[in-house]
């Protein structure tokens, strides 16, 4: 059904006069006739009844025109949302974060959401190198990531994150004691391969030789099976935050202790509400 023909109905409908509504339509008299002509013969019904009051609606007229009614307003509706979807102010973006972004990622959608409030945002928590994956695939428009991003990914850096040893208590013993005193807890490799792998070079950088290792699921079970002294743990310095006060921190020195950490992108999927997002993030 033509949109300019409901409306013309609809139009002189509400005017009751074939001369208010082309006015009304920036039309002139004989087009508005044209129009609703056209239109009773393609439902063959007649709309309206000429009057010395102008223009009334026929039965059939009344009976049609609440359908009529509801479908320009559908329409314009649907071209509301048609120009938010092309601006990039509504729709769906799925973001995925990790370790170092456990608090500078929900802060970033936060954010995003005041000036777009129509859209639907998801995140969840993925290893760098899974994200990576799921970024090419489109299953993922950003992530929060270890940086750089290899090619075909873009990738932006953010701020830099460093190792921190946490301990059951604070004493004078030296990093290299304190894992020879406790088992290193770590991350199951599937869950933590970029932070293995950064404890990994910190400690052959030291020189520095663990007696023994324990696996863990997630950082809050590290920490707890740390306050309960059960062993000693590295981990990122932003996550960090999460410990209670009491548990105590080395900052650790030397090479392979720093990463970049940023967002990725596959800019060969065009995406505007993506786009705008990292605008923001990045501008912010």
């Amino acid at each position: 059904m033509n949109v300019k023909l409901l409306k013309a109905f609809v139009t002189l409908a509400e005017r009751g006069n074939y001369a208010q509504a082309a006015l009304a339509l920036s039309m002139t008299q004989p087009a508005l006739t044209k129009q609703i002509n056209l239109l009773e013969s393609l439902i063959n019904t007649q709309l309206f009844a000429r009057g010395r009051h102008g223009s009334q609606l026929t039965m059939g007229g009344q009976q049609l025109l609440p359908a009529a009614m509801k479908m320009l307003r559908q329409t314009e509706n649907f071209l509301q949302h048609a120009d938010q979807v092309a601006k990039g102010s509504e729709g769906r973006i799925a973001l995925g974060f990790g370790l170092s972004s456990f608090y500078f990622a929900p802060e970033c959608i936060a954010k995003f959401r005041r000036f777009y409030p129509a859209v639907n945002v998801s995140l969840e928590d993925i290893p760098s190198a899974k994200q990576y994956d799921l970024l090419e695939s489109g299953e993922l428009q950003v992530g929060f990531v270890r940086v750089p991003a290899k090619a075909p990914l873009r990738h932006h850096s953010l701020f830099e994150d460093s190792l921190v040893m946490v301990t059951p208590e604070d004493s004078e013993l030296s990093v290299e004691e304190w894992i020879n005193r406790l088992p290193l807890l770590r991350l199951h490799n599937e869950r933590g391969r970029g932070l293995n792998a950064q404890i990994d070079m910190f400690l052959h950088s030291a020189q520095i030789f663990p007696s023994s290792t324990q696996e863990a699921g997630d950082i809050q079970t590290i920490l707890a099976l740390v306050i309960a002294g059960i062993g000693v743990a590295i981990l990122p310095r932003s996550i960090v935050h999460i410990a209670p006060t009491t548990i105590n921190r080395i900052p650790l020195t030397g090479h392979c202790v720093n990463w970049e950490v940023g967002i990725a992108w596959d800019a060969r999927i065009p995406n505007l509400l993506r786009d705008n997002f990292i605008e923001m993030v990045i501008g912010s």
